[in-house]
């Protein structure tokens, strides 16, 4: 059987940023499906990270893809990530939204990218975008490895799922 290599992302690329498929496990056992992007003569240097991803339900094709290639094209190494549960990476149930975990999945990707050598890991920072900002914002708060974090947010996710939109949950519900 003959698979497609296809370049699936849904932005327009710059080809002069080199893009690479990784995975890597969280400590969960989950595998994350991750797209790094990297800035123009990188080997040879440390330079500062960022790593990405979101909005809710959304995959590293879309958004985060492009939100990780932008700052790579200004010499930052960037990893857009599909968060557990979701796109390529693993977890059942699928399509679960899992706060805790989704925290921890930014977690391992700074496990993942301070590990490069050509990555200074005093300089590693999260963005979040839309439904997955409060994750990169607990994680920044809880890992200090994390030195600068980011959202694209119109409301909060978070809050929304726990108390229904606008607080409409009563005591009751």
């Amino acid at each position: 059987m003959k698979t497609e290599n296809k370049d699936t992302r849904t932005f327009k690329i710059n080809p002069k940023i080199e893009m690479k498929k990784v995975q890597f496990k969280n400590r969960y056992g989950i595998t994350l499906a991750c797209a790094l992007y990297l800035p123009e003569g990188y080997e040879g240097k440390k330079g500062p990270a960022i790593i990405i991803s979101g909005p809710f339900g959304a995959v590293k094709e879309q958004a985060s893809g492009l939100y990780a290639q932008e700052p790579a094209a200004r010499g930052f190494v960037s990893i857009a990530f599909d968060p557990s549960f979701g796109g390529e990476s693993g977890g059942e149930v699928r399509n679960t939204a899992s706060p805790d975990i989704f925290t921890e999945d930014y977690s391992a990707a700074v496990d993942y990218i301070g590990l490069l050598p050509y990555v200074d890991r005093e300089r590693i920072g999260a963005v979040g975008i839309c439904g997955l900002s409060g994750m990169a914002v607990t994680a920044a708060g809880t890992d200090t490895r994390i030195k600068a974090v980011a959202t694209f947010s119109m409301y909060d996710m978070s809050r929304d799922m726990s108390k229904g939109h606008m607080d409409y949950y009563t005591e009751e519900q």
